[in-house]
């Protein structure tokens, strides 16, 4: 009987380890935290294994077209999935938006940043840390913000630029930076320091959209990705993380 068992078992667990699969998934930085959530989240539902990188959206395009290996792209603006999709690097129609991010100002010092970001006009700072406006969208956002103020020409002697919005987070809250533009998801869970909620319209909205690349078209673990990111469990993960999810 303890064979017969033995043997279902092994029947039975067969089909599943067969079923289960890699995905290669590139991530824009702002996205590091809920990305490995919901990772865990899809490999506890499907079987499935998403291994992913992190990095600059713009820096991502760029190796993808170099024939880096990733098989999904979570870029942190609409541009980069539309030039992979009309380039033949990514899948037509498996393009959408999985979230919507905020931009924060943030500074490690609980009195730095007043509830309406007046501190950029008022001064009394030395470094303002943001992302590469080239290659990162929330350092796009974040000029865009600094010249709708009218205050750009005023404190670009003091910007310092990261690679990507993590290294901008980084600038402030080791301190190297007093104030920084970053993620909303970076700092939602942060209990000190001081904080602006950038408004909307003060910048072109940062949509996320997500793309299925051509290297994963035959892979069912890049499509069940893509699939689960659309799910009420992963959107939850998404929202609790400060992003907006349609």
């Amino acid at each position: 009987m303890i064979r017969l068992l033995a043997s279902l078992l092994i029947a039975l667990a067969i089909p599943t380890l067969a079923r289960a699969a890699q995905v290669q998934v590139a991530v824009a930085a702002n996205f590091t935290e809920p990305a490995r959530e919901i990772a865990d989240r899809f490999a506890r539902r499907t079987g499935h294994r998403a291994t992913l990188s992190f990095g600059s959206s713009g820096q991502f395009l760029t190796q993808i077209a170099n024939g880096a290996p990733f098989e999904v792209f979570l870029s942190a603006d609409v541009e980069r999935p539309q030039k992979a999709e009309a380039d033949g690097m990514a899948v037509a129609g498996s393009r959408f938006t999985y979230a919507t991010g905020r931009l924060v100002l943030w500074s490690r010092d609980p009195k730095r940043v007043d509830g309406r970001g007046q501190v950029l006009a008022r001064g009394g700072f030395e470094k303002l840390a943001i992302a590469d406006p080239k290659t990162a969208p929330y350092g796009l956002a974040a000029v865009e913000t600094l010249q709708r103020l009218g205050v750009y020409d005023r404190v670009r002697p003091k910007v310092v630029q990261g690679a990507s919005i993590t290294q901008a987070y980084q600038f402030a809250r080791t301190g190297a930076a007093e104030l920084g533009f970053v993620a909303l998801s970076q700092v939602v869970a942060e209990k000190g320091g001081s904080r602006w909620l950038v408004p909307a319209n003060l910048h072109t909205p940062i949509d996320q959209q997500a793309v299925l690349l051509k290297a994963a078209a035959s892979n069912p673990a890049a499509r069940a990705f893509m699939t689960f990111l659309k799910t009420p469990e992963a959107k939850a993960v998404i929202r609790k993380y400060g992003y907006e999810v349609r």
